[in-house]
Parts: structure tokens; sequence; C-alpha cells
């Protein structure tokens, strides 16, 4: 990749990273979950489309795979946000190296303080940092780290690959 590597390349590589990191991050929850199952009855996502004026009927839509119900709309959701985040990544280390350090560690820990610490409690989202269990910010803080150095990686292989 040089300086001269066209913007929509760079975001579209994050945000295809975005999606892979996704995945990542969904598994990461699965081994250690941020919320306890009645926390998780209705989770960020869903939580945040209430906010924003979407019936529970509507945010809590699910489809059926191998007798499991998904939650479609928490999924469009998480991998808009871990896609959107990814391209923005990808564009900001472009033009400012400092954002990349430590493999984009820091960023992740950064998206993850904006939105957990910050964001979502003011919008009522999730409570308040000192109302969440320590297993929600080593679960979340350690997940977001893990899924931005998989965003970090992903973009670096999609933007530096030989044809």
């Amino acid at each position: 990749m040089t300086k001269k590597t066209s913007i929509i390349k760079i975001a579209a590589a994050g945000a295809a990273a975005g999606v892979v990191s996704g995945f990542v991050k969904l598994g990461w929850e699965a081994l250690l979950p941020p919320r306890t199952p009645e926390r998780d009855a209705t989770n960020p996502p869903q939580a945040t489309l209430e906010k924003m004026g979407m019936s529970k009927e509507q945010s809590h839509a699910t489809y059926t795979y191998s007798n499991h119900e998904i939650p479609w709309m928490s999924l469009v959701v998480h991998f808009t946000f871990s896609s959107t985040f990814g391209a923005m990544y990808a564009v900001a280390g472009h033009y400012v190296p400092l954002f990349k350090l430590g493999r984009g560690v820091f960023w992740g820990l950064g998206v993850w303080a904006g939105a957990h610490l910050l964001g979502m409690p003011a919008m009522g989202v999730v409570p308040s940092v000192k109302e969440q269990p320590a297993e929600e910010h080593i679960s979340e803080a350690a997940g977001h780290a893990v899924w931005n150095w998989v965003n970090d990686a992903v973009t670096d292989e999609l933007l530096n690959r030989k044809k």
C-alpha cells in the first residue's frame, strides 16, 4: 500500500475486515459472555434500536437456524458497527499512523471506552460504569482489543496482498 492508495479502497478493505472481526467478536462473546442472561434478554443493539423508536417486536426479530432463535436485528447493528469502525480505523490509520499503535489494540480499547463506558451508559442502554460487573468490563475491553487487532490484520492483508 502506498500513500496514494485510494481512500475508497482503504475504507472498503476496512469495512470487509469489520465483517471478519465482527464474527470474531461474536465468537469471543460466546466464550466470555459480557452480560448475564437476564441483562441479555434485551441486548445493547436491541436497546439502542428501541431508544431510536423501534418497537420491541421489531428489535427482537429473529430467524431460526438449527432450532436456535437468532436475533437478526442485533446482528445488523453488530455488523454495521463493526464494518463502520473497521473502515474508520483503516482510513484514520492510513493518514495518522499513531492510530495503528499496538496493531489496532489501542483503537479497539478506545472504541470500547467510547461506546461501553461513555456513550451507551449516557443513553441508558447499559448501566453506569460502576454498575456494570467486572466480567462485563473484562469481556468487552479484551474483546474490543482483539476485534480491532483482527481489523488491523485483515485490512493489512487485503491492502498489501500481491496479485
